[in-house]
């Protein structure tokens, strides 16, 4: 018997993880795909938002503004990539000024500081590359850039670290209430758990309906964006949001902690809760959207495209807590935008009410702190001797384009929750995020692959399941 079982390896589910485990329960998260951060968590707009857009009140607003102010501390914690670097909301248009005022406004009920209505002429100072068409902006110095992937390990990692168990490759089938809390059927194993925790992603109403009173629908709202080579990355310094027109929110332009620059995304409501393909329309939609901003952007940059699926509960609003109807029931659903700036505060919300209802005891021995793989690519000459002395592997470059060693990847693969594919190793290191979109490296990174998991390089996937990346032999070693 499991004290909670969490269902959803993604961020939300691996910040609620990461709280539980300052708690002396028995906690497991059972994650459908090979790895955490393999659903919404990674493919977004990778900021931090300041939380000027939520209605005042609603639970987007208050974990939005809570996550804002949470993150940073994590990031010192945690150790992954984190950067206040500001927002700027554009407005084209005169007669917009008031909605640009009513946004200020509700801003400022959301707590969200430092909120300034800029002219023209500072935003265009303050970035050179906007259109002149901009009469004015909302400047929120609070907003941020972060490393999507990044946070979802990070969090995830240290709880495992701390106790909590992680489930990989396993699907629920069912779940059904028992005198003592939910009976949760995977595909080859039965739960028994006091609570459960739904971070399901857009699969959260599908759980929620079977136990629960009030049903949910959530639809899935598909996002297509560019990102751009690093060359392109000081294009902005800002994270460059439009102000809601007869044209639709608009897309945004930002620059990432990694030096890219990403455009979008669009917003698109689809039926298709695997639909994650990107589409001429949509692309071409992101591109002239962004152009409205800043008619120079260098798409000709682009490295690569993708799509991401937003969980939108038809009330448009995160639904956090026990479901009615459904003691021991803990929702994390419809997360959507700002989920990933409302994580750790969702984490931090649900720990506490969990807790609360198990009379649990915090740990004398949690330890709040993990430390990254180590980045030779931002270290210091001096740095990466002192590396290579401890390893000789991190002497070995094996992705250039994002100059990731060898012993980056060990490390990726030997630490808790360590990468098991390629998709695996990529997201913990960015071997093969560069302009050459693992064109060259992927050899090299599947042979290390092979020999540290002991496994023949035809079983070796891009991301678990059926993405088996070899399909034979082609000429046997004499």
């Amino acid at each position: 018997m499991y004290d909670v079982v969490i269902i959803g390896a993604g961020v939300t589910g691996s910040a609620v993880a990461r709280e539980l485990s300052r708690y002396q329960l028995k906690t497991v998260v059972l994650e459908k795909e090979e790895d955490v951060c393999c659903g919404t968590s990674k493919a977004n707009s990778a900021i931090v938002h300041a939380g000027f857009d939520a209605v005042p009140g609603s639970m987007k607003a208050k974990m939005n503004v809570r996550g804002n102010r949470l993150i940073q501390e994590l990031s010192e914690e945690l150790d992954f990539p984190y950067k206040q670097n500001g927002s700027l909301v554009l407005c084209f248009d005169e007669q917009d000024l008031p909605k640009l005022e009513a946004l200020k406004e509700k801003g400022e009920k959301n707590q969200v500081p430092g909120l300034r209505i800029l002219k023209g002429e500072e935003v265009r100072q303050m970035e050179p590359n906007l259109t002149e068409e901009v009469k004015a902006a909302l400047y929120a110095p609070t907003g941020g850039i972060v490393c999507p992937f990044k946070l979802t390990i990070a969090m995830a990692e240290n709880a495992s670290v701390n106790g909590v168990e992680f489930a990989f490759d396993t699907q629920v089938k069912t779940i059904e209430k028992t005198e003592n809390g939910y009976r949760i059927q995977t595909e080859d194993k039965v739960y028994e758990t006091r609570c459960m925790v739904n971070a399901a992603g857009v699969y959260a109403d599908q759980w929620n309906n079977l136990v629960s009173s009030r049903k949910l629908s959530i639809t899935p709202r598909k996002g297509e964006y560019y990102l751009l080579d690093k060359k392109a990355g000081d294009f902005v310094s800002h994270t460059i949001f439009q102000l809601p027109t007869k044209m639709g929110k608009g897309v945004l332009i930002t620059p990432t902690v990694h030096g890219n620059l990403l455009v979008g995304p669009t917003a698109d409501d689809i039926e298709d809760k695997e639909g994650v393909n990107t589409t001429r329309q949509g692309l071409d939609k992101a591109a002239a959207m962004a152009k409205l901003s800043a008619p120079a952007v260098p798409l000709s940059m682009v490295i690569t495209s993708f799509a991401g699926l937003r969980a939108t509960e038809k009330e448009e609003d995160f639904v956090l807590g026990e479901a009615e109807g459904a003691e021991g029931f803990f929702n994390a659903a419809g997360i959507e935008s700002p989920g990933l700036s409302s994580a750790p505060a969702i984490g931090e919300y649900l720990a506490g009410m969990i807790a609360e209802k198990l009379h649990a005891q915090k740990k004398e021995d949690f330890q709040s702190r993990r430390r990254d793989i180590p980045c030779v690519a931002e270290s210091t000459p001096e740095e990466i001797q002192a590396l290579i002395a401890q390893d000789p592997a991190y002497g070995n470059v094996i992705c250039r384009c994002e100059t990731v060693t060898e012993g980056e990847i060990l490390n990726a693969i030997r630490r808790p929750l360590g990468a098991r594919s390629l998709d695996g190793v990529k997201r913990r290191t960015r071997a093969g995020m560069g302009r050459c979109q693992a064109g060259f490296c992927s050899p090299r990174t599947m042979e290390i692959l092979a020999r540290e998991l002991k496994k023949d390089p035809l079983e070796l996937t891009k991301a678990g399941g059926d993405s088996r990346l070899l399909t034979g032999v082609m000429k046997e070693d004499l």
